[in-house]
């Protein structure tokens, strides 16, 4: 089950999302208030340790929209180090202990706003190999310092509608997996208003579980750019941004102790940079 060229079309997939909402991106600078230069993303491959591939690492500093946004690309393989292994083996992954090598890959995305209005966002699609296994995985959710509850309606109901054609139950039981996945435990809370995340998607139909995938990162811009673009210019002051500061704490801590991802790519040597990516460029705590 070496899915070759399935997963050559995931990894072409994901590299073409990567290159269409960093376009989008580039344009919502331009359009951005203020008299600031637009800003551009910096881009620069990335390699996974001594093991085999990488990705693009593509993050925007300091623009008229963005304070930071990074959008990652990668395609990696290698073997898996013995704890991913174990940790891969209590979930239920076969034949992993004997035979460790994986593939992956995928596009992670994270974008801290300028304007405290304006939400925080996280979207993430990938696909996983192993010789006896494969998945996708991935979602989107929204991390808004101060909701509004018109946003997040717009951005529940765009990834409803997204979900639909693909299973009946899918907003739900996604939507539901990410409250939980997302609930920061030390502070009590979620870490945003939420969005949908789904793990370990196999209905050994590759082709309906890939076009699920691809419909959850076409909603994305959709979902999220309308958003954007209403909030990048409305008036804030100290408070807010102050809030804006303390939420990002929270995010920080999230990603930092719980998230799936980070740990996953430190531990099998990927470029730190890109999996550190998340994390915002400035924050506080109180």
């Amino acid at each position: 089950m070496e899915m070759q060229q399935e997963r050559q079309e995931a990894a072409a997939w994901f590299r073409s999302l990567r290159d269409r909402i960093v376009a989008a991106f580039e344009g919502l600078e331009d359009r951005g208030p203020g008299p600031a230069a637009a800003g551009r993303f910096e881009v620069r491959e990335t390699r996974r340790g001594a093991d085999g591939g990488g990705g693009l690492m593509s993050v925007m500093r300091g623009g008229r929209v963005f304070e930071k946004v990074g959008v990652n690309w990668s395609a990696v393989h290698g073997e898996l180090l013995p704890a991913a292994r174990q940790a891969m083996a209590a979930r239920g992954v076969p034949g992993i202990e004997a035979d460790p090598r994986f593939w992956a890959s995928g596009i992670s995305l994270v974008a801290h706003m300028q304007n405290p209005h304006a939400p925080a966002v996280h979207m993430n699609t990938r696909m996983f190999w192993t010789p006896g296994a494969w998945w996708f995985g991935g979602g989107s959710d929204l991390n808004p310092c101060l909701e509004y509850a018109e946003d997040t309606a717009y951005f529940h109901d765009t990834l409803r509608a997204a979900c639909a054609p693909h299973g009946a139950d899918y907003y739900d039981r996604f939507k539901a997996w990410a409250d939980e996945y997302f609930f920061v435990p030390h502070r009590g809370r979620a870490r945003g208003v939420g969005g949908i995340f789904y793990d370990d998607l196999n209905n050994g139909d590759w082709q309906a579980d890939f076009a699920f995938t691809r419909a959850v990162g076409e909603a994305f811009l959709p979902a999220f750019l309308p958003l954007a673009e209403k909030r990048m210019a409305q008036p804030w002051g100290e408070a807010e941004k102050d809030a804006q500061l303390v939420h990002r704490g929270l995010y920080a801590e999230y990603n930092l102790v719980y998230d799936r991802g980070t740990k996953f790519g430190l531990a099998t040597g990927h470029d730190p940079e890109a999996v550190l990516m998340s994390l915002p460029p400035l924050a506080k705590w109180v």
